[in-house]
């Protein structure tokens, strides 16, 4: 994914545009990953879902793999808070 905005379809069927935080591969996994977050929404808030070279968005639910992405989203926010 190359830009820093897309769109999803919300739980209400609506088309919204979100910010990307960053993206990353994971090899344990074989998968890659989208971290965002709703510019209307609460900053605290990030969600997360795999991706496919077509672009196409899948949840994460199983519990070791978002502990792995919790764990690169706090190296990114440790990151963040350093250049700051």
């Amino acid at each position: 994914m190359d830009t820093n905005k897309m769109f999803i379809i919300d739980d209400n069927g609506n088309e919204v545009e979100v910010d990307i935080l960053f993206t990353f591969e994971s090899e344990e996994y074989g998968k890659k990953y989208v971290l965002y977050q709703d510019p209307n929404g609460d900053e605290e808030e990030v969600f997360v879902s795999s991706y496919d070279d077509e672009g196409n968005l899948e949840p994460v639910e199983e519990e070791n793999e978002l502990a792995m992405v919790e764990e690169v989203l706090g190296a990114f926010v440790d990151e963040k808070e350093k250049e700051a």
